[in-house]
């Protein structure tokens, strides 16, 4: 049988389709794109925002539509955040929660045997354990991410999460060097390693972060080790210091900020002042010379006053962030937020998201600039037309004209910038 899989949201959600799919091809089923003609469509569903589930309820309909004599399977975070919410989804035959997801073939075999509609979401518990299918290979893909955390204990006033994914859970760390291994054995030199509150790797297994990246560039045949998002308080001194001591670690760091305002840092529930964020990233530059520090920004967080935008934009511009992602705060019922007053109307979260984002793009641009003149070493991603494309150990995005294997390591000269990519020749 073909299988497909639709996946919305991040990237541990679409490492998780992944695992989801090598699962299927173990048991014998056959993988196919989305697009094609297949037996069976599982959504893997995103709740981060409203539109995230409208997104979703929309793609439900129109894979049923689409192929109504298909199995229809519902999955991830919306349905275990809104478990009510497989009530107004009759179009899909199983509903699944993020936590049993691993269960798919199962489920799906249970009802192959008997076509009654599954729904099967078990609630998340204090004290579960990290769970869950691995990958072993990524097709057309050079970088491979590996999931080693799940769950966040955080509770920020806008945020779902916690409620879809429960409370941290690590991945044991022989498990972790057993699918590192696996990826290297099959041509892999760079990995990524993701969670869903990455930091707090290692709380609830007596390991840490520092421990996890090791493990990872001991491995034999990988290069390079980078890091997905983190948040700022759980980067202690002793985790940086650690990490200097990894030549593979790649010092890209995305460091979630969501406001240079103390005020709406605290609405917020983040855990950390302004003050304590600049200090950490100057230790950051400090101890990694050539790191580059990317974040979010949210505007519009109900009760941002003018003067707090101001407050927030001069401290993303004082930062120099390489990148910023900038978005308006969207109403996510289910959280504190969703029920604050002075919410900000669209039209204003508009213009104050247009205004940051073009101080940001400036900041970006003379980064970029500043790389012209540099020898940097690239590992080529997209070979397509005489041209490559890579990203530097900092995410630096390069693109040569020329032609080389993809997955290998090459230096080059940056001569200049186009298209916010730094372009360059290959060094002789």
């Amino acid at each position: 049988m073909k299988c497909a899989v639709y996946t919305l949201g991040c990237k541990v959600n679409q490492y998780e389709s992944g695992a989801m799919i090598q699962s299927l091809e173990k048991h014998g089923f056959v993988s196919a794109d989305p697009s094609e003609e297949a037996d069976i469509y599982i959504i893997n569903s995103c709740t981060v925002t409203a539109e995230s589930d409208r997104k979703t309820r929309q793609a439900v309909r129109r894979f049923r539509k689409n192929h109504p004599g298909s199995i229809i399977v519902l999955t991830g975070c919306m349905v275990q955040a809104f478990p009510e919410s497989e009530k107004d989804l009759p179009e899909a035959d199983i509903i699944v929660g993020n936590r049993n997801s691993d269960n798919i073939y199962g489920l799906i075999l249970q009802y192959i045997a008997n076509p009654h509609r599954i729904v099967s979401i078990e609630p998340h518990r204090t004290g579960d354990k990290y769970r869950g299918n691995t990958v072993s290979d990524y097709i057309d893909k050079t970088r491979a991410v590996v999931k080693i955390e799940d769950g966040c204990n955080r509770f920020c006033s806008y945020c779902i999460i916690p409620y879809a994914r429960g409370r941290v859970r690590s991945k044991p760390p022989e498990e972790i060097g057993k699918e590192v291994k696996a990826l290297a054995q099959n041509g892999f030199r760079e990995i990524v390693l993701v969670g869903i509150n990455l930091s707090a790797y290692g709380s609830d297994i007596s390991s840490d972060l520092v421990s996890a990246v090791r493990i990872a560039a001991q491995t034999e045949g990988i290069e390079r080790v980078r890091l997905g998002s983190l948040e700022p308080d759980h980067i202690t001194p002793q985790v940086i210091a650690g990490l200097s001591e990894i030549s593979k670690f790649c010092p890209q760091f995305h460091i979630s900020l969501q406001s240079g305002c103390d005020k709406t840092l605290k609405k917020m529930n983040r855990h950390y002042s302004s003050i304590e964020y600049e200090d950490l990233c100057s230790c950051l530059r400090r101890t990694f010379p050539d790191a580059s520090i990317t974040t979010d920004v949210m505007v519009g967080f109900p009760g941002e006053t003018q003067s707090d935008f101001d407050i927030s934009l001069d401290f993303v511009r004082r930062m120099k962030f390489e990148k910023v992602h900038i978005f308006p705060y969207s109403r996510r019922p289910g959280t504190p937020a969703a029920n604050m007053d002075s919410q900000v109307e669209n039209a204003e979260k508009q213009r104050r998201a247009e205004i940051m984002m073009t101080e940001c793009e400036k900041i970006r641009a003379a980064w970029l600039e500043r790389q012209v003149g540099r020898i940097l070493e690239i590992i080529p991603e997209e070979n397509r037309g005489g041209e490559i494309k890579g990203y530097t150990a900092n995410y630096t995005p390069v693109a040569v004209k020329g032609n080389c294997p993809c997955g290998s390591l090459i230096k080059v000269r940056i001569t200049g910038v186009e298209n916010d990519f730094c372009t360059g020749v290959p060094c002789e």
